[in-house]
């Protein structure tokens, strides 16, 4: 059996047995149990369910579809089953301490955020964040810095943030108590953890890492190094995404002392639900034991054959493919800011005159869905389980596309030039996400919305890094590039008029 030592922990330390599955192993007893259940759910282990969602999810996942009943434990107070696959899964992980999520990662990072942060505290937030830190940021009352991640125009992409812009926002706001970044993106690019950590803790302040997209990181040398190794202070993880979890099932990882998990464990206790799924958290369990007792193994066999289809697909003109060289930081001292978590594969099919919606219909139509179209990109996720056929058929599928690109007019959406983002390097905002969100709001015809506060963030996609961000000012720049992305057929969130004619805004006095 494979046997480990809890990262941090002193030689006397218990060794843990990382093929043991604690919760997995409770929660199947459970279900197998005669007791008569006079608690919920109330379809009573499927007994009273629909027979359609019988049919869909069979019996066995409504019998072990239980709540806190004797034995399982208590995701709020464990002391048992969930303790021990906690204290696992923190060992699997290089964490000092681990909690379980099953609110998604959404609610870990903002029980982060209200775990660090107070009304007034201020924290650096680069603007490519998920909404869940802005919610942490209504819920908590800090007030952000916003900061603007480098850009690549040659790929219309976000890259991430660095050191260096770290450091001068700490410089010019010494306030700052937190730091949030996120790594990796959506499409697999990678921060210098190490080197931001390094800066955060010079000025004394907090790490919080949004690593949603990041949790197989730390089990295969060929991957950028994961947060926690890195030197971050908190990371979350959507264990879901990239590992063998269920949808929606996630982690909490931190290390040292600059985190009060006292405070951590009341945020979660206050962002997820009082009644978590059992097998959510479970899958949990197993997706840790499966990666640390095979995960390296697991994710060079899904290297091997993605390097190989990444290296015939460079022979496919006129598209590319997103590698480590595109995003090298032209002109700076090191260039190599970046890295590229290979199992991601974006390709832009600009070139071939439509757009990346354009081309996710017509593929999903050949039986391949991709995880992310953007008006010029189409980017897939690659995980331990898919096979070499799986890229063969996107592989295929893409030669048919190039070859066909040119008679799809049927399904092409508008094209747009790609503009030069209306965003300040680094700003804070007359009002916060937090007032933004409780002031009076009214809506206002798109066109006259200029110098108007806006109460949530506008975000087009591309590059899904948001124009106007809660509690700032919406300008004249932000209107056109949102009108340029809609024309064009991109998508906008945060508004409720599809049109686009009008926007809410908060309300003048």
């Amino acid at each position: 059996m494979l046997m480990t030592r809890p990262g941090g922990c002193h030689l006397s330390a218990p060794i843990l047995d990382q093929t043991q599955t604690p919760l997995l192993s409770a929660l199947a007893n459970a279900a197998r149990s005669q007791h008569i259940a006079l608690h919920t759910p109330g379809h009573k282990s499927g007994r009273g369910a629909s027979p359609a969602l019988i049919d869909l999810v069979g019996l066995a996942a409504l019998k072990a579809d239980l709540p806190e009943i004797p034995g399982l434990d208590n995701l709020f107070a464990p002391e048992g089953p969930i303790r021990t696959a906690q204290a696992l899964a923190a060992d699997a992980f290089g964490a000092e301490k681990t909690w379980f999520l099953a609110n998604g990662s959404t609610s870990g990072i903002e029980a982060a955020i209200l775990a660090t942060c107070g009304p007034g505290d201020r924290v650096l937030i680069p603007r490519n964040v998920h909404q869940s830190v802005l919610s942490g940021l209504v819920l908590s009352g800090a007030v952000p810095i916003y900061l603007n991640p480098t850009y690549s125009a040659d790929w219309d992409l976000a890259l991430g943030v660095t050191s260096e812009a770290i450091e001068a926002a700490l410089v010019a706001f010494p306030q700052i108590k937190a730091v949030v970044v996120v790594s990796p993106t959506y499409e697999g690019i990678c921060s210098d953890i190490a080197a931001i950590a390094a800066v955060v803790h010079r000025y004394d302040a907090v790490l919080l890492v949004d690593e949603a997209h990041g949790p197989h990181l730390h089990f295969h040398p060929d991957l950028p190094e994961d947060a926690i190794a890195a030197g971050t202070d908190l990371a979350v993880q959507s264990t879901h995404k990239v590992l063998s979890a269920f949808t929606q099932a996630a982690m909490v990882h931190v290390q040292g002392k600059r985190i009060n998990r006292d405070r951590l464990r009341r945020a979660l206790a206050m962002t997820q639900s009082s009644s978590p799924n059992y097998l959510l958290l479970a899958s949990l369990d197993a997706a840790r034991q499966q990666m640390a007792t095979g995960g390296k193994a697991l994710l060079s066999q899904t290297l091997d054959w993605v390097m190989e289809l990444r290296a015939r697909h460079s022979t496919l003109t006129p598209i590319r493919t997103l590698e480590p060289d595109d995003i090298a930081v032209k002109g700076a001292a090191n260039p190599k800011q970046f890295s590229l978590d290979l199992t991601r594969f974006t390709v832009d099919v600009a070139p071939l005159g439509i757009t990346g919606f354009t081309a996710d219909e017509y593929l999903h139509q050949l039986g391949v869905t991709v995880e992310l179209p953007t008006l010029t990109h189409l980017t897939s996720i690659f995980t331990l389980g898919n096979t070499a056929a799986d890229g063969e058929q996107l592989l295929a599928a893409l030669r048919t596309l190039v070859e066909q690109a040119y008679t799809l007019e049927s399904f092409c959406h508008k094209r747009m030039a790609r503009l030069k983002q209306p965003f300040p390097r680094l700003s804070q905002p007359p009002m916060t996400p937090r007032e933004a969100f409780f002031a009076p709001q009214g809506t206002v015809p798109t066109s006259s919305a200029e110098d108007y506060l806006r109460p949530v963030a506008l975000c087009p996609y591309p590059p899904g890094i948001p124009v106007v961000l809660p509690g700032e000012v919406i300008t004249a720049e932000a209107i056109s590039h949102l009108q340029a992305v809609h024309q064009a057929g991109g998508v906008i969130t945060g508004i409720a008029d599809r049109t686009l004619a009008t926007l809410q805004v908060v309300a003048q006095p």
